[in-house]
């Protein structure tokens, strides 16, 4: 699928010097742009949630009963 996006000669110029800088088309910077916005998007919502969970039940454990916990302590 192909995608149109209109930019003004500065944006233009910038997302071409910043895609060449990075040895990137442009076409994978404005995709890695737009998938690195999702992904953000994604963990700033897990993160949310973990926050309401937590502050429901404020038990934190020590990376020692973690560890008990997954059987990865001899």
């Amino acid at each position: 699928m192909n995608i149109s996006i209109p930019l003004s000669e500065e944006e233009k110029n910038l997302a071409e010097r910043y895609a060449s800088k990075h040895g990137l088309s442009l076409e994978e910077a404005f995709k890695s742009a737009l998938f690195g916005a999702i992904e953000d998007e994604h963990d700033l919502e897990a993160y949310e949630k973990a926050i309401k969970e937590f502050e429901k039940n404020p038990k934190a454990y020590s990376l020692d009963e973690v560890e008990r916990f997954l059987d990865l302590k001899e």
